[in-house]
């Protein structure tokens, strides 16, 4: 028992280690991230320094100012909306998804469906939305950031997981059709299982599509009086650029930390997608 035990997280270990690959995919991002800096830098104090653009050191300096309770009452807010908003979205596609799979008949309408989520002008749907939604309570959330986040979400996994879905191996298919299994017990013994490492792909790109329909919902709902829509709203209306920036900055670091996240609990529950041992 004592040995089983000890042996027990080292696959979990063994799925988390870094090849040689990741270990370059990693150096070449961050010499890119430092270069960025560097050349960011030097255009901001040289021939970008009369188009208001602060420097790296104006940027620290304003999250310095703003403090850390600042940033994390307002993204708070924009996080649950953008959660929320995965949640409904991932839901309906996946569900949108399995019919397709299961009534091959509806496949062109729902296709077609999320073709239109996709293509949709956010400057036209928001005020839709805005007008049809409640007004946000103060210090609350906005309905209409929610469901622009559910809507950015269905094209991306409703394509992911139908792909994912038709990826089963055939032989298997057959295996389940010849003892009599139907659609539905393909879909559950063979299809699911094989769809497990697109899903999460899948997932994981659509976490920052989330945010991203969050965000452009507060920006556009003049009603909401918290979050980083709001916010980003002023900081523009101020011209404080310096501000404008630490939020951008922050917001391309949560949507990557929420992609990161999902990448790397599709690696530990899928180590087959990625060669690892079991």
């Amino acid at each position: 028992m004592a040995g089983a035990h000890a042996l027990g997280p080292a696959p979990a270990r063994r799925r988390l280690a870094l090849s040689p690959e990741r270990v370059r995919t990693l150096g070449v991002g961050g010499g890119s991230i430092v270069a960025l800096l560097v050349v960011w830098w030097v255009s901001a104090a040289t021939f970008l320094a009369d188009n208001q653009v602060p420097t790296p050191l104006d940027v620290l300096r304003t999250f310095e100012e703003r403090g850390f309770g600042y940033y994390r009452r307002i993204f708070s807010v924009t996080l649950q909306e953008a959660a929320t908003g995965y949640v409904y979205g991932v839901a309906i596609a996946l569900a949108l998804a399995v019919l397709v799979l299961l009534v091959p008949l509806l496949a062109p309408v729902i296709m077609q469906f999320a073709v239109v989520t996709y293509c949709l002008p956010i400057v036209v749907l928001a005020p839709i939305l805005i007008v049809a939604n409640e007004i946000p309570e103060r210090g609350g959330t906005s309905a209409t950031a929610i469901d622009l986040a559910a809507i950015s979400v269905i094209f991306t996994t409703v394509v992911g997981a139908v792909l994912g879905f038709r990826s089963a191996d055939p032989v298997s298919l057959d295996v389940v059709e010849v003892y009599g299994g139907g659609r539905l017990q393909q879909f559950w013994r063979v299809r699911l299982v094989a769809a497990v490492p697109a899903l999460f792909t899948t997932l994981q790109i659509a976490a920052p599509a989330a945010y991203l329909g969050a965000l452009l919902g507060e920006y556009f709902d003049k009603h909401l009086e918290i979050g980083v829509g709001p916010s980003l709203y002023l900081a523009q209306y101020n011209r404080e650029t310096a501000l404008a920036w630490s939020l951008g900055i922050t917001c391309a670091i949560v949507s990557g930390a929420a992609y990161a996240a999902i990448g790397l609990l599709g690696r530990l529950v899928t180590p087959w997608a990625t060669g690892a041992p079991r």
